[in-house]
């Protein structure tokens, strides 16, 4: 699918260099900027589903980037809440089933731990891939925050197209990969890697809704 193919050179399209500034620095004040940061991810999707020649879209500061932003957050803490609820007793399960077991206690939690979080972690990846890129296309084209809480709408979009969201898929999971393996150069490349992926990732999901929007109704 060309589309899909060309978000890996879309946030160097345009005028990108004016756009990637602001972006990294969201990125670095993360802990502060995560918000704004998400809300400029739906603005991108939505520029992207408009018009995928002008790459990234202009950074504007508005309520409704701030709300767009609120709303996927959300969305995004609904999602990891239940897997987050779960790594102690996971943890606590593979603990007293002495599966990984250390020198002492201490080290034998951390080892259980830290088994329960990568267990839980492809779950949870799973249903971000399967929900997120498609929520994110409905909620950009329509600007309502409930498409992005309607699960069982990503599944059927999924059901119905299944290669389309296969390879939007896997060009999100290469751009976030990608920009995580940007750790490696003395973690500065973390910063680029991350907004690289963001953006990735907002081309990727509307190109799921260029795709809807030529499909016939079924």
């Amino acid at each position: 699918m060309k589309v899909v193919a060309e978000s890996f050179s879309w946030p160097f399209q345009g005028e990108w260099k004016s756009r990637w500034i602001p972006g990294l620095l969201a990125v670095m004040l993360l802990p502060v900027a995560f918000i704004p940061l998400l809300g400029y991810a739906i603005l991108a999707t939505r520029n992207a589903e408009l018009d995928t020649a002008t790459g990234p879209p202009r950074w504007e500061l508005s309520g409704r980037l701030l709300l767009d932003g609120l709303c996927t957050t959300a969305v995004v803490v609904l999602l990891t809440a239940p897997f987050v609820l779960l790594v102690n007793p996971v943890a606590g399960w593979l603990f007293d089933a002495h599966l990984l077991r250390g020198a002492d206690a201490p080290v034998s939690q951390l080892y259980a731990h830290t088994a329960a979080g990568f267990l839980l972690a492809l779950p949870w990846g799973l249903l971000l891939l399967i929900h997120m890129p498609h929520a994110t296309a409905r909620f950009a084209h329509s600007g309502r925050p409930l498409d992005l809480f309607d699960l069982p709408a990503s599944i059927r979009a999924v059901r119905r197209d299944f290669a389309t969201w296969n390879l939007a898929a896997a060009a999100i999971v290469t751009g976030w990969a990608i920009g995580l393996a940007c750790v490696g150069l003395i973690c500065v490349g973390l910063v680029p890697g991350v907004f690289y992926a963001i953006l990735v990732s907002a081309h990727a999901s509307a190109a799921l809704h260029h795709q809807g929007a030529n499909s016939p109704a079924r």
